[in-house]
């Protein structure tokens, strides 16, 4: 791991980006944080939703507009987490909560990769009526990747404080 974390903060995108001033790494870390936070923001709200809250709103409403919000949001933290990480990588070699966040972010993917492909989620985002159960799959699945991602913003904002 210390040689691709080597390899990332000697790239090019690294020197390019200390090279372009006092300013870049905070502008990106805002980026960061605004990413996540529309990220997080539509994923509490969808997930929220699909454990079992605001019953009187049919899931679809909420699937709408925040998927590809989450996307949007997913898309933003993740480059400007990379470009924010390649100034110095290796200072962070060894750092638990780099190395839980980053499986963690994969296994988030992999969750809304299988939850998409459910037939009770397909169903909801399609504004159809319910099956017998899918409540119940769609209130686990909401809750897992609940899980998921406050564990992602948690090790996120420990990574600084190792």
């Amino acid at each position: 791991m210390h040689a691709l974390m080597a390899w990332l903060e000697g790239s090019a995108l690294a020197e390019l980006l200390r090279g372009m001033g006092i300013w870049t790494y905070g502008l990106l870390n805002l980026a960061h944080i605004l990413g996540i936070s529309t990220l997080f923001g539509s994923v509490l709200l969808l997930d929220l939703r699909l454990i079992g809250l605001w019953r009187s709103v049919p899931i679809v409403s909420i699937i709408r507009p925040t998927v590809p919000l989450a996307a949007i949001g997913f898309v933003l933290a993740m480059i400007s987490g990379v470009m924010m990480l390649s100034f110095n990588t290796t200072e962070y070699h060894g750092n638990p909560f780099l190395y839980i966040k980053l499986p963690v972010i994969v296994l988030g993917l992999i969750n809304i990769a299988i939850v998409q492909r459910l037939a009770a989620w397909r169903r909801a985002a399609a504004g159809d009526m319910a099956a017998p159960g899918d409540k119940r799959a769609l209130a686990i699945a909401g809750a897992l990747s609940l899980s998921i991602w406050l564990t992602v913003v948690s090790c996120g904002r420990m990574i600084g404080y190792w």
